[in-house]
């Protein structure tokens, strides 16, 4: 039954029917994730590139009735069950196609809805006809397993990557990237960045995640990099060897560099504006609640570079050292003084004629972890727009 195991034993596709050998599989799992046949396979059209294409995937995607698809779902649901922890919890994807079918049968199988998230693709495939809105969308259920029991939210990540507002269930993440089919390609390839979030949500390092619907094994480079466990089930060996391809791919220490970046990208998320400033000028910052960096070049022109409008924080430092974060009184806003209004203040600007000026609350600043270092040579004194989650502790340690 085990198709491919990485040396580390983190990394496990089992290959078969995936009711079967759900049934035959001992020991418990942490999560579940399953991107079940939505069963859209009907002739459909979609407009790819210039050319007007079929969206059918093949007969594992077709259903010739609703019947047939809800018996499909409930089985695989009813086999899952016994395989998840008591406290653990599942995540099932879908479009109008199948997700009522899952909704209901979750329900009948005993499992309890948290949520149903909406992912608003940010580039969707345009749809082919003139007599309906573009499919943008797809569904995430979200389900406990045992109602009367407490599952596992990291609550507080979530809201620091938004910024430290609580994440809504309406998320806005982009469609897999070619930077993800380096490998291969699978028709239902899911983008790293929604298994991301979807797996810091609801696991903890070092915990176990099954998916019986494995495909291109995108849960399992997501679980990886994020160091948890991996399990995958698919009755496909050509996309399970697309999975082994992409784990050897990770393993490669630059490759796996590289994808810990982008997987944490997001195109909409809060960034920090990082600030260097001699220690008395960084003081005097602190005292008064005021960042100011020049607008631009020498003559004052301004030049906001994109991420500006998203900047909720800012982070103090000099020369790559002592740092501070502080969050901002309003997101991406700012105001342009004159050097003479700084020097009310008791700053002795001398580049430039007028100034970006940030206010941020100065009464507390906020605990972080660098996850990469301020240091860049020349770079370092530059102001730049980073990324929030570059400075979270994803794995709470």
């Amino acid at each position: 039954m085990i198709y491919y195991q990485s040396e580390d034993k983190t990394f496990t596709l089992l290959h078969g029917d995936t009711k079967q050998v759900l049934n035959q599989l001992t020991g418990t799992v942490d999560m579940i994730f399953a991107d079940p046949p939505y069963f859209l396979s009907n002739g459909g059209k979609k407009i790819q590139g210039r050319r007007i294409v079929s969206v059918n995937k093949g007969d594992w995607d077709k259903a010739d009735n609703i019947e047939s698809i809800d018996k499909f779902n409930q089985e695989w649901i009813d086999a899952c069950k016994p395989i998840l922890k008591d406290n653990g919890t599942i995540w099932v994807c879908g479009t109008f196609h199948n997700i009522y079918s899952v909704e209901k049968c979750l329900k009948q199988a005993g499992f309890h809805i948290i949520n149903i998230v909406t992912w608003h693709k940010t580039d969707p495939t345009p749809t082919w006809g003139d007599l309906h809105f573009n499919f943008s969308s797809e569904y995430i259920i979200w389900a406990r397993k045992n109602p009367k029991l407490k599952h596992f939210f990291n609550y507080e990540l979530m809201k620091q990557l938004n910024g430290g507002v609580l994440m809504p269930d309406v998320w806005n993440l982009p469609t897999v990237g070619t930077w993800e089919k380096t490998c291969g390609k699978h028709p239902t390839q899911k983008p790293l960045r929604l298994l991301y979030r979807i797996l810091l949500a609801s696991t903890k390092a070092g915990e176990v995640i099954l998916d019986p619907f494995a495909g291109s094994c995108t849960t399992g480079i997501a679980a990886n990099l994020l160091e948890r466990e991996f399990i995958g089930i698919d009755q496909c060996s050509d996309y399970l060897d697309l999975g082994k391809r992409r784990k050897i791919d990770i393993e490669n220490p630059l490759r796996w560099i590289k994808m810990q970046k982008m997987i944490a990208e997001n195109p909409y998320e809060i960034t920090v504006i990082v600030n260097h400033a001699k220690p008395d000028t960084k003081a005097k910052m602190i005292d008064n609640g005021i960042c100011y960096l020049r607008a631009g070049e020498t003559d004052g022109s301004l030049c906001v570079t994109p991420g500006f409008e998203r900047m909720g924080y800012v982070l103090l430092h000099t020369g790559g050292e002592d740092c501070q974060l502080f969050k901002l009184k309003q997101k991406g806003c700012f105001q342009i003084w004159t050097k003479e209004t700084l020097e009310k203040y008791g700053f002795t600007p001398s580049h430039a004629a007028y100034y970006i000026v940030l206010k941020f609350d100065n009464s507390k600043h906020l605990n972080y972890k660098m996850r990469s270092s301020l240091k860049e040579r020349i770079n370092t004194y530059r102001a730049k727009i980073r990324p929030l989650s570059d400075f979270i502790d994803i794995n709470n340690e």
